[in-house]
This record gives structure tokens, sequence and C-alpha cells, in this order.
């Protein structure tokens, strides 16, 4: 259960002098950073003995209470029962993350769903609800089921309108125009303009992604994704084409931003967006998503022609990623094709790996050490097992990386399974738990159990195979019962387990001992025990191999969770969270499994410097409670990947 903040929210807010004492707050990895009217009508001295506080610092013209790992829990709070406007943490360049394509792709989706995954699960445990009502017998045409499915389904089919928005807070975009790009991609009707019963003519006739043209803009080809199957399918419940649409959007609005006059860039600006993005998205977007589509579809009838075992495999590893893509619309129109002729094998790997999905999640909450993340986990396990996984992949396993892959590799195993048995689906059915009639057949009662093995086997191994690999933390570290709250480093216990192991260091520079370094919060220990180093080169390496907990969003601090225990923050000088991320470049995302000595930041020493603010870099272990001691072992000049600290 969630640690209830109000308390400790208003009686920081009343002893920073109140309410109206309070201009701006922002928050960084481990403070609260308030601009005050009036720092002395502050309670400091209050402040710092009061319990869930570690102590106050006042610089760089800011009110800093520093509260531990859990400080953006207790800055939503303040915002909360309050009612001041905060700013949130420092947003960085959101250009400057950099890694391989797939690091990118899980930071950027995870990212734009994570804003709404609560609310995903709730719909998608309604739709649970709908789907139980369905098996009970009440009629689809009932009020009752009618007004339960638009409260659990409306969510999914409008996805697009909802992606819009938190894509151009992403791409730093004008939410309304997003807004409009979104609702002119599922405007009512409009697949039914740009379908008829007879096409103008045809493009790539003959191959697998030829597309019969209905409609032209201006003489150019809109290819739309809609048949016979979807008559009205248009860009309903779609992921990619609305969050590419709105990038393509950001970089137009922000090429109109620099050549139009303020006096009409109100309205002249967000014309000029939609005139040029809206039918950039019917004309190039949409079709390459189209196409990428029946491209699946194609190779997949191959696969399945040349082996069907081979078939399952593929399909049961892929079948998640697909569904990201939006690329599994080339197989279900051939799937409904196949089962209008008779009972269907095309998307028979496919339907029980949600049992996956639910079975990591179940290891998930049983060993993660975030609260949020068990909050987050139940209702998402919840819509799982009704076959709605959107909550589960893209509010945890997704991020995580590991349980995505290993529910992958139980859906390849699964799909060998029912396609080596030749287990087919007698209709199209419901989801999850509600797909069992669709394998009932008559006079044949292994179908079905056949795939109530698969549902089984795919839960024991999304349990299983997720048990081997290490959970990551999303939100920036444990949750409050792993804090230790103690400053007494004399009164830390050592937990079960400890590892004695030798840290090597990120930078290149000269060791400096940690209450040297220019900032009482760090150089007290309040934060934990550790070293300094003054910079020489403007990159951190990784000390040891582990995963990364924390990326601050401003690129100047990143915490480390070694594979032997210890939990590593490295922040890059004082006080540099108020450079905006400028000077600070990613070279990883959070989240990510690295390796001793991979590159992890770069910075800029020169420009920290001049914009006048310390670069000595803390390098801090902030789980002390597991080690008995910390010994710095190096002194002077280091190198990247020398010896710096033992912990015992």
């Amino acid at each position: 259960m969630a640690k209830d903040y109000t308390e400790l929210a208003k009686d920081i807010v009343a002893h920073v002098g109140g309410k109206d004492n309070i201009t701006k707050l922002v928050h960084c990895v481990t403070r609260l950073r308030f601009s005050l009217k009036d720092e002395s009508k502050a309670d400091t001295d209050y402040l710092m003995k009061r319990d869930g506080v570690v102590t106050v610092v006042k610089a760089g013209g800011q009110y800093q209470v520093v509260i531990g790992n859990h400080v953006p829990d207790v800055y939503e709070t303040v915002l909360r029962v309050t009612g001041i406007s905060g700013e949130g943490s420092v947003d960085a360049d959101d250009d400057a993350v950099e890694g391989n394509l797939f690091d990118r792709f899980i930071a950027l989706v995870s990212g734009l769903f994570q804003p709404m995954l609560g609310t995903l699960s709730a719909a998608g445990m309604i739709k649970g609800v709908v789907a139980i009502m369905v098996a009970l017998g009440v009629a689809k045409t009932d009020g009752a089921y009618v007004v339960l499915n638009a409260a659990g389904d409306g969510l999914f089919q409008f996805l697009p309108l909802i992606l819009a928005i938190t894509a151009a807070k992403r791409f730093k975009m004008n939410q309304f125009t997003a807004l409009a790009i979104g609702f002119a991609l599922v405007y009512p009707n409009i697949a039914a303009s740009f379908t008829a019963e007879k096409p103008l003519y045809t493009l790539f006739a003959g191959t697998p992604i030829e597309s019969p043209i209905f409609s032209t803009f201006f003489g150019l080809p809109i290819i739309f994704p809609a048949s016979s199957i979807f008559p009205a399918s248009s860009y309903l419940s779609t992921v990619l084409p609305v969050i590419a649409a709105v990038w393509a959007g950001a970089k137009i609005e922000k090429g109109f931003k620099k050549i139009i006059p303020d006096v009409v860039k109100v309205f002249i600006v967000p014309f000029f967006t939609l005139l040029i993005t809206v039918p950039l998205a019917f004309l190039v977007i949409g079709p390459v998503m189209s196409w990428a589509s029946d491209l699946v579809g194609a190779l997949f009838t191959g696969i399945y022609d040349f082996s069907p075992v081979l078939y399952g495999i593929v399909l049961g590893a892929a079948w998640q990623v697909l569904v990201m893509f939006g690329l599994h619309w080339g197989l279900v129109p051939l799937a409904i094709l196949e089962l209008q002729k008779g009972p269907g094998v095309i998307l028979v790997a496919s339907i029980a790996i949600c049992f996956a999905q639910a079975g990591a999640l179940l290891n998930i909450m049983m060993r993660t050490k975030e609260d949020k993340i068990r909050q987050l986990s139940i209702p998402a396990f919840i819509s799982a097992l009704f076959g709605v996984t959107e909550p589960a992949i893209y509010g945890i396993t997704l991020p995580m990386r590991l349980p995505f892959i290993m529910t992958c590799i139980s859906g390849a195993l699964t799909g060998a399974y029912l396609a080596f048995f030749d287990v087919k689906m007698q209709v199209m059915g419901g989801m999850g738990l509600f797909a069992i009639p669709s394998f009932i057949e008559d006079g044949n009662s292994m179908t079905l159990i056949h795939f109530l093995i698969a549902i089984v086997a795919n839960f024991v191994l999304g349990f299983g195979l997720t048990q081997l690999v290490k959970i990551p933390n999303l939100f920036g570290g444990p949750s409050e019962k792993d804090v230790t709250p103690s400053l007494n480093v004399e009164n830390e216990r050592v937990s079960d387990g400890a590892t004695e192991q030798v840290v090597t260091s990120p930078l290149a520079g000269e060791v400096i001992a940690l209450e040297d370094t220019p900032d009482a919060v760090f150089a007290s220990g309040a934060m934990g025990k550790g070293v300094a180093i003054e910079p020489s080169v403007g990159e951190v390496v990784a000390p040891a191999d582990g995963v990364i907990r924390l990326l601050f969003p401003t690129n100047h601090a990143i915490g480390l969770a070694t594979d032997d225990g210890a939990e590593l923050l490295i922040h890059v000088g004082m006080d540099t969270v108020a450079l905006d991320g400028k000077g600070f470049t990613a070279h990883v995302v959070q989240g990510s499994k690295v390796k001793k000595g991979q590159l992890l930041l770069s910075f800029d020493i020169d420009a920290i410097k001049e914009a006048g603010y310390p670069v000595a870099t803390p390098i801090i272990v902030t789980n002390m409670s597991r080690f008995r001691d910390l010994k710095v072992l190096a002194e002077g000049e280091v190198d990247l990947g020398d010896t710096l600290f033992e912990l015992n």
C-alpha cells in the first residue's frame, strides 16, 4: 500500500511560510526546490528535525527541502493538498536522449502511455466485466451492456486522441493542434468516404501491398486502412499513426513559429500546421503503416505454408511486438476470412499470450521494491486475464524489457505446441478467459484441452521465466520501506545477503573527499557514503555491471543498481539541475542493462563552469544499510575504470 504523504506535505508548506509565500516549486532527484517570496518566513530548524525531511539547503536562490528517493510522491502530494501550481521536474531536451532504436522506442512509448496507465487498466477491467455480462447471457442491446461497454471500450477506441495529448507534450507541440490531428484520423464515417463499390484504380496490383484507390487528394491517391472486412476501421484504436503524425506536426509547427509574425501567430501557425500535417498523415504516414501490415500478412502466410509449427513459433514470439506497431492488422482480416469458411488456425498461436503477461505481472508484483509498480500491476493483471494487455505491456513489462522478452519466449513455446497439435479456432470469439468457448469443437474435446493447456503453460512460463531475470525499478528507486531514513550511519544495520564488492571510477579526474564537496547535503553524508571526483573528462561510465534505475530528465544525475546489490547515485556537479539539461547527453535510458565501462552520460565541463556551477561529482551509495562499511581506495588522479572504493 502506498504511503500517505498528506501530513508531511501540509507541514512542509506551512513551515516554508505557507502557500502564499511560494512563487515556484520544482523537484529534482532528491529535493523539493522552492522559490520563496521571503525566506525569513521559513522555519528551517523545524524542517531539519522533521521526520520525513533529510535536511534543508539554501542555494542558488532556492529553498531546498531534501526528501530522498520518494520526492516525486511528496511533490505530487504538495500540489494536491495545497492547490499550488508546480512546474514538475526540469525537462530535458527531448532530442538529447540517445541509445539504440529499440531503447529509444521503449522510452518513447512507455513515456506516452505512463500518464494514462491507471485509467487504461480501469477501462480494461470494465471490458472484463462486460465480457462476463455477455457470458451470463446479457444481450448486447441491453442498456447496461451498452453503457458499460462504452465506458470500457471508449478509451481504447479513441486512444489516438489521448496519445495526441501525451505526444504533444513529449514533442513540445501545442496540445490542441495535436488533438485536431487526432480528431481528423478518427473522424466519424471517414472510412465510408474513402470506400466505394468500385475503386478508381489499383496501385501495386498483384503484389502484397496491392491498394485499391477509392478517392484522391488533388490527384494524389488516398490509401486508407479499410476493406470489405473492416469497412469503417479508420485509425481507431491505433498507436503509431497518431504518434508519427504528431511528431511530424511538431516539426512543422516549430518551423512556422520561426517565420510567422507574433501578431498573427496564435491562429496562423496552427492553420498551416494542420493544413500540411493532416494530408501528410493520410497520404504518407497511414499508407506506410497499411503497407507494413500487408507485408506482415504475406510474410506469415508464407511461413505457414512452409511449416505450421515454425509459424506458431514465430507468431507466438512476435505477436505482442506486431500489436505494438499495429502490424497485426495484416493477419486479422485473413483470420476472419478463414473463419468464414470453417475452423481456422491463423490467430491461434496469439490468443493465449495474454496469460504469459499475467504470469509475468504476478512475479513482478511479488518481487518489485516499488509500491507504485504493485499498484499498477494489480489492475493490469486483471485486465490481462481478459485479454487486455496494453496496461501490462506499455506500463510495466516493456519498460522493464527482460520480462517482456520472457513473455515473447513463452508465446513462442506455446505457439509451437498449439501448431503441432493443429489446434483450430471454431469462431472468432472473446479475449483472454472468454476466448475459451471459441475452442469448443463438437465431437472433439482435445481441441479445448490443448487450448487450456496452452493457457496454463503461458501463465506458468510467464511467471517462471520472469523469475530468471532481475526486476528493475521504473520510478526512480525503491518503495518507501526500502529507503533508510536514519542519518546516523553508525546505527545502520547490514541486511542479509550483503555482497562485498569493489566499485570502479565512473569518471576521470581528481578524487576529493565527500565532505569537501560544496553542497551541505552530500558533504554531510545525509544521502549516503561515498566519494567525489573533480572531473577532467566530461564522461560518466558504468562503474559496475547493473541496471539503470534512475535517469533524471535533465540527464545530470543517474542511478545504477549493480548486479552485486549496491545502489549508486552519480550526481554531475552541484545544483546543475538548474541548467535544464543544457550540456548533458544521456547514452542510456531508464531500465537499461549496462556493462562495466559502458558510456552512460556525457557533459560539457566548460559550459557547467561558465554557468557558475561546481563540477565536483559525488558517487554515493544510497543503500548503505546493506553494507558494514565503505573504504575509499583511491586518491589523487584516477582514470575511468580505476578502483575507487570497496564495500563490505
